[in-house]
Order: C-alpha cells, then structure tokens, then sequence
C-alpha cells in the first residue's frame, strides 16, 4: 500500500541550478540511432516544486502510444542544436513557449534500452501561467509534486507492454492512480534527474 507521506528532503529551483551546474553531463555524439530531444519543466506548485507530464496520444503505429513522457521530439536537420528540438517540440505539442521559461541546464543524453534513440533532457522553470495548446500527439498533461517522484514507495517493478511484449522493468506509480504507469526513458531521466540532485 502507497504511503501518502512524502520524503522529508525538499529542492528549491536554486538548489537544482547549482546541481545542474556541477553537474558535467555525458553527451553522446556519435551513438547510432534517432536523435531526439525533451524538455523537463518545472514550476511552482502549491506545496512544492511540481514536474509536467504528457501522456501520449493512441496511434498505432507509435511504439510509445499511450505512454507518459516529456514533450519533445525527433532532431531535425533544421534545428540549431538538441535544445532547439525541445523547445520547437514543446511549443508544437503543448503550445508552450520556452523562450520566456528560466533555463536550468541539462542532464546527460539516454540511450533507448528497447529502441535504437538517443535522447537529450533539458531543464527549464516555467514562470506564471500558461495556457497549453494539445496537438494530435498529446491525449493529456499533468503535474506531478517532485517530492513525489522522489518518494521511494512509489518506486516498484511493474509489468508493462511494449511492441507486443511483456516486459517487467522498474517505474514509479504517481499519485494519480488513473494515469499509466511510468517507465522506460523518462523514468530513467527522472531518477537520473533526482540522483543529480542529491549529489
């Protein structure tokens, strides 16, 4: 059973500037496989710092269908660099402008453990309120409490499915229960993402 109470450790946007400063991200340039890049936003939420999901959109013949994610996408030969994807991505899925948002830095590039992708995670701090435009790729979007996703009662082995398989691999449970279950490369950025954090 799922304890409601949260882990006494509780971070502050500066607090994740600093370590994400510290922090010497790993890139991998010359991996094999899809580029693509996300973007990891955060804001203030009514009793801690709280991280924004989407889940994505029902199509067939998306491997991720239904899955839950940060908004961003493949790298396209016209983009800058791997922070430009995430932010033309996320202006394109959610309607969110990270132009305004507080840059934070970026955690170390993922390789996919199923899929040949290499994804790169950029941080950001929303600031104010946004109104969110959903394109096709995106059924929903949420908020998660950080402290949440941090709490270790959440964190279980769970069996998901994926291309047609059966596959027991690590996620976490969140809060709301009507949500899947979130595994595979996002949750892997996440606890990539507090690991940096407690450093």
């Amino acid at each position: 059973m799922l304890s409601n109470a949260l882990p006494p450790m509780r971070f502050t946007l500066d607090r994740i500037e600093e370590a994400l400063k510290r922090h010497k991200p790993e890139l991998l340039t010359n991996a094999p496989g899809i580029k693509a890049a996300v973007a990891l936003i955060i804001r203030h939420g009514m009793d801690d710092l709280e991280v924004l999901f989407i889940e994505r959109a029902s199509h067939q013949n998306d491997p991720w269908s239904g899955d839950l994610g940060f908004p961003g996408g493949k790298v396209e030969e016209s983009d800058i660099d791997a922070r430009h994807t995430a932010e033309r991505e996320t202006l394109e899925e959610i309607g969110l402008d990270l132009a305004t948002a507080r840059y934070l830095g970026r955690l170390s590039d993922l390789p996919g453990a199923t899929t040949p992708v290499q994804v790169s995670c950029f941080v950001y701090e929303m600031k104010g309120p946004a109104r969110f435009r959903l394109n096709d790729e995106v059924q929903d979007l949420f908020w998660v409490a950080l402290g949440e996703l941090d709490n270790p009662t959440r964190h279980v082995e769970a069996k998901v499915r994926f291309k047609g398989k059966d596959l027991h691999r690590p996620a976490i449970r969140l809060p709301q229960s009507e949500k899947p279950i979130l595994w595979g490369l996002t949750y892997r950025l996440i606890t990539q993402f507090l690991e940096i954090l407690k450093k």
